[in-house]
């Protein structure tokens, strides 16, 4: 798979987003929220994803080392994507694949991130 334009939302579309991004790079994570949420991420470099609607529709939740801005919506409480950076500072975006429109992230193959033992 290649690198691909997708737009996504939360359940109740007050966040949308579109995303120039990979999903072949996709990951699954059993930290204390990824596994509780079942997110299904993607990462794409920060200037590839755009907030089209719903900023101030969305709240931070920040834990552990508080250096990833987990972003859901505070009307359905879906977190559709986060932003953060890789070690080398390059600012990314992480994306849920469970809230891109038209991807089953059941058919993809991520690679499981052993976050519960960092």
């Amino acid at each position: 798979m290649a690198e691909k334009h997708y737009s996504g939302s939360c359940q109740c579309g007050a966040v949308r987003f579109e995303v120039d991004i990979d999903l072949d790079g996709a990951v699954t994570c059993n930290c204390s929220r990824c596994q509780r949420l079942g997110s299904v991420l993607a990462f794409a470099p920060r200037e590839k994803f755009a907030l089209k609607q719903g900023e101030d529709a969305t709240q931070t939740y920040l834990f552990n080392s508080k250096t990833i801005e987990h972003r859901f919506c505070r009307t359905c409480g879906i977190e559709s994507f986060a932003f953060g950076a890789m070690p080398d500072g390059t600012r990314i975006a992480a994306v849920n694949a469970n809230c891109l429109d038209g991807v089953d992230p059941r058919a993809l193959t991520p690679k499981h991130v052993d976050g519960a033992s960092r």
